[in-house]
């Protein structure tokens, strides 16, 4: 192979960078002329280095943005820092320095590395969170939002990370351990900042609806997290007093299987029971016990469930019944009323507990194949349909007429009413660290609590901090920054030390790329109603309820107070399409550092380049699926794009009088058909393997006029290998960008088969093949079939009884 069939990349892959960052080729404007489009990945945390998961991520949308731009669309694909963020405060506790310094080295090296990816950025647009003109918005926005009474503070049981000495929001809590130090997560209580997102949860519900291009995984999620259940409060009596104890269910059709009452460990009416009792000092060490434990471990169904009785009772209102009254680690103080009715005969979790404390189970619904059994011969819960028995005036009602009766008798009586839980609780947004949007409020011990001035904005960080890892937020401190004047009475007065969760940051950033510059609010209001919704929004299924359902939130909150006028078939919802990428796995688990299995993806670009990397990692999954690494797909990877490149050298040698090939015509315009519904549809790796196909051809068809199929593969192959696609488009004689070109469009009349092979059987057996036009006439058909050598050879004498014909596939000869 000579010198110069084999692709250059290191000089062609500088080249192209650098030519399209002189003459901005990716940098987006409002246009009247061209529609819109507007594509946008996650964006990432700075930790100075990219890897592999971000490599396959944003190679997937610089697929789709480049298409679109050749497509003629006015494309907006920009790129920014989720920049705020503890593994910063961390870092600079490490390495000691400053969280500020650390995260804008990280920044810099990272976009040098995207840069080097060749990654179709409008870097005009560039933001990162942790500048105060970013962060000067959410101090902005949470002020609007205080203002109309969806921010408040209280003390509260929370979710307490030790490790990183901070709260957590219940979504930022995954198997019960601290999303980002994946340390376990404890209960604590302290004085923090919630946002009312419930104010918002029907519509958050009910919109969903309109998300008919998100993964159906995503949808079952978030209306899993928002948790709407409908159901009856019922109202039971203590023993001996006139507290009233409510609790919530959807099963009221076993009410009257209720055997105890169980309480959340948390529930304020437990040390009232207990107060001066014998096991005051035992339930006391349990509770305890229990706030050790995450929701997760409480609430799994493969673990033990612990309880302890309080020795009081209850009253079951619809019998009069005494049952007792328990606390038991399941039961959690966040869902509901913090206190379930146990009917251990027809729920499987109050079966075990019940079983194990040794509890009255009543059978209260029979299935209607078989009857139940005896209630100390149950070997499992029942918890299916069947009809109600020991219900009183419900005896023979299928328990779902029964369900609907029985909410209405309780309520007639006064004993219950029908009810709608939710799952969702407020936002908790505080954190006791540095390294975050302060919060914009006062502490005034005349006025209470006071927010900042909008003309003060930004509350901005103070540089000079130091940092231990211990004793909560460094900003505590800092004298200089606590100290305050009280915006209302100006008296002396005490700046708030919480930060925001960075979850705050990234609800509205893909509204601050329509406009970054902008300064008179968080984005232009005309801007944003052109560029929005996202049209494709692409990251990683792990943000299904944290990211996205805040950033749906927030788009909601900032149409009701007219910053955006939106007019999308999807109303306020901020994004029109999700894809949700797999991992990338090496021998099976997913690549850290931890487990010693990085490749890192710099040392690929060396040695093979960047579309050989981009190539690949396209290649070897759809882009939803996980991914296993392999340095021999790389190779191949490697050798195609060089098959590719060494089409320059057969077009120089093209003979003048080579003619054109109507195969290869026909393979050339089945390609454009088969890539282009491939790039609409996120088919990436079929999308490479149809231009696989076509290169194929083209060697076989080598010596014909390639020209035109040539030309087709460059631009097929140009939003997955962009720098050697210009290349080549440049040196087949072309001097504007192949971005600018136009996408190849296909004609079905080349596609249409003009000939087709039949099978030919003679009563029933396959005794010869022909090749026939399509539009065959069917006496033309019989001329050709019976002049066969081998149909000849096999009828001789025979009388034909019938000529049978299945148009286009076969003929069948009877004899």
């Amino acid at each position: 192979m000579s010198e110069a069939s084999i692709y250059p990349f290191k000089k062609i892959e500088k080249k192209w960078q650098e030519a399209w960052r002189k003459n901005n080729v990716f940098s987006a404007s409002v246009s009247c002329d061209k529609p819109k489009y507007y594509l946008l990945e996650m964006f990432p945390y700075p930790s100075g280095r990219i890897h592999m998961g971000h490599v396959r991520n944003y190679t997937i949308a610089d697929v789709a943005a480049r298409y679109k731009m050749a497509q003629g669309y006015q494309v907006l694909h920009p790129m920014g820092f989720d920049a705020f963020g503890q593994p910063a405060e961390n870092a600079a506790i490490k390495n000691k320095t400053h969280p500020k310094t650390w995260t804008l080295k990280c920044i810099d090296w990272m976009r040098k590395e995207l840069e080097a990816m060749g990654f179709s950025y409008d870097w005009n647009r560039e933001v990162s969170t942790c500048l105060p003109e970013y962060y000067r918005w959410n101090q902005w926005i949470f002020l609007k939002m205080f203002e109309r009474g969806l921010v408040y503070r209280k003390e509260a049981l929370v979710n307490w990370c030790a490790d990183c000495a901070t709260t957590l929001a219940n979504e930022e809590v995954i198997d019960g351990k601290c999303w980002r130090c994946k340390k376990e997560v404890v209960q604590k209580d302290l004085e923090q900042w919630f946002i009312r997102i419930t104010e918002y949860k029907e519509r958050l519900l009910d919109d969903l609806e309109k998300l008919d291009h998100w993964p159906s995984q995503v949808i079952a999620m978030q209306k899993n997290w928002l948790g709407k259940s409908e159901g009856v409060e019922i109202y039971f009596r203590m023993k001996g007093s006139d507290t009233i104890l409510p609790v919530f269910t959807t099963r009221q059709d076993t009410i009257f299987g209720a055997t105890y009452v169980v309480l959340a460990p948390e529930h304020p009416l437990v040390k009232q029971l207990i107060k001066d009792s014998p096991q005051e000092k035992e339930i006391l060490d349990f509770i305890d016990k229990v706030a050790k434990e995450t929701k997760t471990v409480r609430t799994a169904s493969d673990v033990k469930k612990e309880g302890r009785f309080t020795g009081a009772y209850a009253i079951n209102p619809v019998n009069n019944n005494e049952i007792p009254v328990w606390i038991a680690d399941y039961v959690l103080m966040e869902y509901g009323t913090g206190a379930i009715m146990a009917v251990p005969a027809h729920d499987q979790r109050d079966f075990l507990f019940a079983k194990e404390h040794n509890l009255e189970l009543k059978i209260v619904i029979e299935s209607q194949n078989s009857k139940a059994g005896r209630q100390n011969e149950l070997l499992e819960a029942y918890e299916g349909d069947g009809i109600q028995v020991n219900s009183a005036q419900f005896d023979g009602l299928s328990n779902q007429e029964a369900k609907v009766k029985i909410a209405r008798w309780m309520e007639e009586s006064g004993i219950g009413k029908k009810t709608t839980n939710w799952r969702l609780r407020d936002w908790l947004i505080s954190r006791q660290r540095y390294w975050g949007t302060p919060i914009p409020v006062i502490h005034c011990d005349s006025c209470g609590i006071v927010p900042v001035k909008e003309e003060d904005l930004p509350v901005e960080l103070p540089d000079k901090v130091e940092f231990s890892g211990t004793g909560g937020s460094p900003l505590s401190y800092v004298k200089s920054f606590i100290q305050a004047e009280c915006p209302r009475c100006k008296g002396r007065a005490r700046r708030e030390t919480d930060t925001m969760a960075t979850f705050f940051d990234s609800s509205w950033y893909f509204l601050r790329f329509c406009s970054p510059k902008y300064d008179k609010a968080p984005f232009d209001k005309k801007e944003a109603a052109y560029w929005m919704p996202v049209d494709q929004y692409i990251g990683g299924i792990e943000h299904a309820v944290l990211h996205l359902l805040y950033s749906r939130f927030f788009t909601k909150f900032l149409r009701d107070i007219g910053l955006l006028d939106l007019s999308s078939p999807i109303g306020d919802e901020p994004f029109l399409r999700l894809l949700t990428q797999g991992m990338v796995l090496k021998e099976g688990e997913v690549m850290s550092k931890s487990r010693g299995n990085i490749v890192d993806p710099d040392s690929i670009i060396k040695n093979y380049g960047t579309d050989t990397l981009r190539l690949y990692i396209l290649f070897a999954a759809p882009p939803e699926a996980e991914m296993e690494w392999s340095e021999r797909g790389i190779e191949g990877a490697f050798r195609f794009l060089n098959r590719v490149w060494r089409l320059l050298d057969h077009l120089d040698r093209l003979p003048k009088d080579a003619q054109i090939s109507p195969i290869l015509k026909k393979e050339t315009h089945r390609a454009i058909k088969k890539v282009s519904q491939d790039l609409e549809n996120f088919k990436l790796n079929t999308a490479i393997s149809a231009v696989m196909e076509l290169v194929n051809a083209i060697y076989r068809e080598i010596e014909t006029d390639i020209r035109e199929a040539a030309r087709v593969a460059v631009f097929l192959i140009s939003p997955f290998a962009p720098h050697m696609a210009e290349e080549m488009w440049q040196r087949m004689g072309n001097n504007e960008s192949i971005l600018s070109a136009g996408w190849p469009e296909y004609d079905e009349k080349f596609l249409r088969e003009e000939t087709v092979t039949m099978a030919v059987q003679i009563n029933g057996k396959v005794r010869s093949k022909v090749d026939v036009s399509c539009d065959i006439t069917e006496d033309e058909l019989k001329k050709t079939v019976l002049s066969d050598d081998k149909v000849k050879d096999r009828l001789k004498d025979e009388v034909i009884k019938k000529f049978i014909v299945i148009p286009k596939k076969l003929v069948n000869i009877v004899v």
